[in-house]
């Protein structure tokens, strides 16, 4: 198979690649909680036929039963340490040596969804005690041990817990960095300077949303091909639109962005025509209607006006129809950070 033949067999632009992604088992897989739950999660429901999962229950797999008593994170002397107060058992060196092994053994992926709270798998608020008698004082939050080494390892990943994907940013965000991330991953498998410009290309808009300095700084790799081999492009693009996908885009650059693209088609509007989208974007900027009223108005007269290159970038689609809801379509600006 030549390169061009294999580069159209495994990258098609038209498609979304499957993201890969790791998900705590006892979410919609199996009833392995500590309780002997299983947790029901409507946003994984749906993402099962866009997306291969792989599956762990970490305290499981270090040899712990369903049901099995509570585990805590405990700060002894100034060091994370993961006990079973009902025991007194110290698992965190078998929890250490589990999640190197694990972590080692995946295949590429493309992101991590774990369950929120858990003294093992979550990124941001497991509680940690100041001991393991009942009345032990919560002396801080932050990621369960499993979790703060995923953290660490995979800074650049699509990372998020099931909790906070109840919030549509963060769904937003999360979604269009797995797919996006997917996507690349995939023109990998077949690298070219064709497959990495056109891959560019179509997300053109979606990274300028994001971070425009990072978006031109990859326009700048793209435009390399003359001067560096394409494993170096690979490389310094990847390590960039880790930068570029860090945070969601703010509705600024989001304004900055449709106002790009109503420029392409303004002088066929009428007065009355721009002037509603005006005012409509402004609505937006004040919070009074969400992103995708615009977006719908800019696809109509995109597709009005035949504009076939523009109606192809990811800023319009970043990841499939299928998988946006009510929630999403309707998250408005907001100047909350919740990736502090």
């Amino acid at each position: 198979m030549n390169a061009n033949k294999k580069y159209r067999a495994v990258f098609d632009l038209q498609a979304f690649a499957k993201p890969r992604v790791v998900l705590s088992k006892c979410i919609e897989f199996e009833e392995c909680r500590h309780d002997g739950r299983i947790i029901s999660s409507d946003l994984v429901k749906k993402l099962i036929p866009h997306v291969e999962f792989l599956t762990v229950c970490p305290e499981v797999e270090i040899g712990l039963g369903i049901p099995r008593k509570p585990l805590r994170l405990v700060s002894v002397k100034g060091e994370l340490r993961l006990l079973q107060p009902a025991t007194n058992r110290d698992l965190t060196e078998k929890m250490r040596c589990f999640a190197k092994s694990f972590l080692d053994s995946l295949p590429e992926v493309d992101g991590f969804l774990l369950k929120n709270r858990s003294p093992t798998s979550a990124f941001r608020d497991t509680r940690v005690y100041s001991g393991i008698n009942p009345g032990a004082a919560v002396v801080a939050k932050g990621p369960g041990l499993f979790g703060s080494i995923i953290l660490q390892r995979f800074p650049c990943l699509a990372i998020e817990d099931d909790g906070r994907l109840r919030n549509p940013r963060i769904k937003e965000h999360f979604l269009t960095k797995l797919f996006t991330l997917a996507t690349f991953r995939k023109m990998r498998e077949a690298p070219s300077h064709k497959a990495l410009l056109e891959f560019h290309s179509r997300n053109e808009l979606l990274f300028k949303a994001y971070h425009q300095t990072e978006a031109r700084i990859l326009e700048k790799i793209v435009a390399m091909k003359e001067k560096q081999s394409i494993a170096q492009m690979i490389k310094d693009y990847q390590q960039h639109l880790c930068y570029t996908l860090k945070r969601p885009p703010r509705c600024g650059s989001n304004l900055n962005v449709m106002m790009n693209v109503l420029s392409h088609f303004s002088d066929k509007l009428t007065k009355e025509e721009k002037s509603f989208f005006l005012d409509s974007l402004q609505k937006y900027r004040n919070g009074m209607l969400p992103l995708s009223v615009n977006i719908s108005i800019l696809l109509l007269w995109l597709r009005k006006f035949k504009e076939e290159i523009l109606i192809k970038q990811t800023f319009f689609e970043p990841y499939p129809t299928e998988l946006m809801d009510i929630e999403t379509m309707t998250a408005y600006c907001n100047g909350k950070d919740y990736w502090n």
